[in-house]
């Protein structure tokens, strides 16, 4: 049986109503159990009562710096049996007029209105209801808000769409998942206490493993602790200083964290568990960090939009499968396919193929994309892997980035895991650019601790690595270019490349 998220908010708030679901740690701010249940009511009730039928659309556009606004908007969504649009606040004018005309949703709910897209879809007609939780240029969220809060029947069914997730769009156009409730839900767990002890996160709700964080805390009585910006340095110090049981960093943060001359003597004993998602991460890198948290299960895991979580490390692994994104989860099954679909053997790398009855999702208005993704009940992830021996995933990339330079298949993310091994470097990038003989070519983009000849750098790859593997174009920058995600833009890399060496 399974508990959906409105349902496993209405029973904690009932037992705990005093504890502490969220706490906004840029401004000391807390949202309890009992008022996230009850505003989100009030907010469902409003909206309803302006006209928002069950399966209308509800785009959410409010900031990373207003996370407690964020929560009651997204569950009274749901609440009220509309479908949420998670939009990332950082996305450009051109990137949001595009996904609102996608999703054509009949509400905006957004931090300032001034900054927001009104369009509807291809006609251009503008979205219904805009309301602004600053108040400033529309009508005021805070003024939607019935003063009626408890709960709206019926509830949402498990089959219907809650959400409307876009992908990163870093190998193309962003699409938007549909993600019923039945896929955001979790078997029926709830706490046998409210500890309130602190899971810290710095992941945007708005992300699909932020969206998996809105209630995960609260299966283990945990409150969560939203940093709205992340900064290593005062990560670090909150760790420190606030003294969390649990966190959750992309791959992108643990880099930033490790590189900082802080990591080596800040106080992480509180941690008992650090989750790691949303990408591979380089094995050295993962060492390092590890190394600092002794009494810690560092758990990696691997999503995908179209599907939710896949894998995850076993708690209790040790640092046996160290790189490997974890086994499946339970109700998902995993394959590793050649070329023509055929199932590979382990340690064989093809396609991850991803299967599972638990989770049901569709690109929205897309069927031809949807067909050609879904498959026979399986998902075709377009990531690179295989499976060892003990049934562990090991990631090595996109197949849209897989580089052939020269007749060579070359995996990016083999050649930025040998980089991670160099004790200088604190991020890489790896990826083709056009060759006039070869194809493709392959270049690398590297932050460093301390200054290194690219020369160097290649010679510590070629003592790793084919020859062919190895960048002849290896540049030296500050930081790359990160989404929201915290996934590296390698377009804005391979753009650059090119218009240096264009005529």
């Amino acid at each position: 049986m399974t508990l959906l998220q409105t349902e496993l908010l209405a029973r904690l708030a009932r037992q705990w109503p005093d504890g502490v679901a969220w706490r906004n740690l840029a401004d000391g701010s807390a949202l309890t159990l009992g008022a996230w249940h009850r505003d989100s009511n009030r907010l469902a009730r409003g909206l309803a009562g302006r006209g928002l039928r069950p399966g209308d659309r509800v785009a959410l556009l409010i900031g990373n710096d207003q996370p407690l606004e964020w929560l009651v908007s997204y569950v009274a969504i749901h609440k009220a049996r509309g479908v949420a649009v998670p939009l990332h606040a950082r996305l450009g004018p051109g990137e949001l007029d595009r996904i609102v005309r996608h999703a054509a949703p009949a509400a905006l709910l957004c931090s300032e209105a001034t900054a927001a897209p009104a369009s509807g879809p291809g006609s251009g007609s503008a979205v219904g209801l805009v309301a602004s939780v600053s108040g400033e240029g529309a009508e005021s969220w805070a003024g939607l808000f019935s003063d009626d809060g408890t709960d709206l029947e019926p509830g949402p069914a498990a089959e219907e769409v809650a959400d409307i997730l876009y992908t990163s769009g870093t190998t193309g156009e962003p699409k938007g998942v549909t993600v019923t409730h039945a896929g955001l839900s979790s078997t029926e767990r709830v706490p046998s206490s409210w500890l309130g002890l602190g899971f810290l996160s710095s992941s945007p709700f708005t992300t699909t493993s932020g969206s998996l964080l809105v209630c995960g805390p609260l299966h283990g009585g945990l409150s969560g602790w939203f940093l709205p910006r992340f900064d290593p340095d005062r990560w670090l110090a909150v760790v420190e200083e606030e003294r969390p049981v649990a966190a959750f960093l992309v791959p992108a943060m643990v880099e930033l964290i490790v590189a900082r001359p802080r990591f080596e003597t800040a106080d992480l004993s509180s941690l008992a568990a650090v989750n790691i998602g949303s990408a591979p991460i380089a094995t050295a890198t993962l060492r390092r960090f590890g190394a600092r948290l002794p009494a810690a299960d560092v758990l990696c895991g691997y999503g995908m939009t179209e599907f939710g979580a896949v894998t995850a490390t076993p708690p209790g692994d040790g640092g046996r499968h160290l790189g490997s994104v974890g086994v499946p989860l339970p109700g998902v099954e995993v394959r590793i396919l050649d070329a023509d679909g055929a199932p590979l053997r382990p340690g064989e790398v093809g396609q991850v193929a991803i299967g599972g009855a638990r989770r049901s999702r569709a690109y929205h208005e897309d069927r031809e994309a949807t067909s050609r993704t879904w498959v026979d009940g399986w998902l075709l992830s377009g990531d690179l892997g295989s499976l060892d021996a003990d049934g562990h995933l090991w990631i090595t990339g996109r197949q849209k980035e897989m580089v052939i330079r020269g007749g060579h298949n070359v995996v990016p993310g083999e050649v930025e895991a040998a980089l991670f091994e160099h004790p200088e470097v604190t991020e890489a990038a790896v990826a083709g650019v056009p060759h006039p003989v070869l194809g493709e070519d392959v270049a690398a983009w590297v932050a460093l601790r301390r200054p290194v000849a690219p020369d160097d750098l290649r010679a510590f790859l070629l003592a790793r690595l084919a020859d062919y593997k190895v960048p002849r174009r290896i540049t030296v920058v500050d930081a790359l270019p990160r989404n929201e995600s915290g996934k590296v833009l390698t377009s804005e890399l391979v753009r650059g490349a090119e218009q240096r060496s264009g005529p």
